[in-house]
């Protein structure tokens, strides 16, 4: 049976003889029934903390569980950015790798493109070179033939014009050898230039 302070106030006993002082019984119980009652209020005050601190505690296990769960994601979500970063960056390295081979193809065949203009060009520099030398050599061979010439015929003026000498010893040989002779005929200069 459960006795409220209430049941402790209006408890009344019978009387006998020889019984207790009902004013000291009275006292007695209505201060067991002060001191129940605080006890009872106590008790469910305490109940009320206990369910309020119960609610904390399972809000503090909720935030926990949200703390550790989003704690779990952003580690998971870490480890994802970081494998997909260095799976960006080999591809980049590998791209880049890739294009660095083929830039290098490229300025090889390049290279030994120009290389061969270079020879080519070498080639016909040394064929215009010899070209260039022949020509040289034979407008000197033709000039100093042309020079030749003009000397030639400036002596066939010159000796066409001088007197010829006699040597005196021949002279009287010469004139009794004489016969008529036909007459030498000389040509004027601007004939001679003609030639």
């Amino acid at each position: 049976m459960k006795v409220t302070p209430l049941d402790l106030r209006q408890q009344r006993f019978k009387t006998s003889m020889r019984g207790y002082d009902r004013d000291d019984v009275h006292a007695f119980l209505e201060e067991a029934a002060e001191d129940y009652e605080t006890a009872v209020r106590e008790n469910d005050r305490m109940r009320q903390e206990v369910v309020r601190l119960e609610a904390v505690i399972n809000e503090h296990r909720s935030q926990e569980r949200n703390l550790r769960n989003t704690l779990m994601t952003a580690q998971k979500l870490a480890d994802d950015i970081r494998e997909g970063a260095q799976q960006d960056a080999a591809r980049i390295v590998r791209e880049a790798e890739g294009r660095a081979d083929l830039l290098l193809q490229k300025t090889q065949v390049r290279l030994e493109d120009v290389q061969r203009e270079i020879d080519g060009l070498k080639m016909k520099r040394r064929e215009v070179e010899t070209s260039i030398t022949a020509l040289v050599s034979t407008l000197e061979s033709t000039l100093q033939f042309v020079r030749d010439q003009d000397a030639r015929e400036r002596e066939d003026k010159v000796l066409l014009h001088r007197p010829r000498v006699v040597a005196p010893e021949a002279a009287p040989a010469a004139q009794a050898s004489a016969a008529p002779a036909a007459p030498v005929a000389v040509r004027p200069a601007a004939d001679q230039g003609s030639r």
